[in-house]
């Protein structure tokens, strides 16, 4: 069985939160970014972009499923351009990762969503996140260049 099958199985047999919030926030927020030291955001977007690719999603929709489903947040697509797009994430995990001091980032889902955009559209893409700290949001805007098609 393929290992996107089987997380689906499990989602959908529960369907219920499997993972407390502060054991999440533990392995986001403290450890990992003490193992990967000063270069965990890069490290991240890297680790989303083949997370990605390990799980290539068809549609928007089924990306703000992918979203809900990994506990990230609630996904919605607030613009498309010719070759770009913005994306705004938000939810009660988002909101209380930017209301605290220390720093946080998005980078694991801004390398996954420019990768999910490279795969659906077949071009090399790159992802840029925007915190919103006041509005307990991110935005995330992924760039391609039409000319540039992606290995992938």
């Amino acid at each position: 069985m393929n290992k996107a099958k089987l997380i689906n199985e499990i989602f959908t047999e529960n369907n219920i939160e499997t993972v407390p919030v502060f054991g999440y926030e533990l392995l986001r927020e403290v450890l990992i970014p003490d193992l990967l030291g000063k270069d965990a955001a890069e490290i991240l977007y890297w680790a989303g972009k083949k997370l990605a690719r390990k799980y290539p999603l068809k549609s928007y929709e089924e990306a703000v499923h992918f979203f809900q489903e990994a506990g990230w947040g609630q996904l919605t697509l607030k613009s498309e351009k010719k070759n770009e797009q913005e994306f705004e994430l938000e939810g009660p995990i988002v909101t209380k990762r930017l209301s605290k001091k220390e720093e946080c980032f998005f980078q694991l889902e801004a390398g996954f969503l420019a990768q999910q955009i490279e795969h659906q559209k077949n071009v090399v893409s790159e992802g840029y996140e925007q915190p919103k700290k006041r509005g307990g949001k991110v935005q995330f805007t992924i760039k391609w260049d039409s000319k540039d098609s992606s290995p992938y």
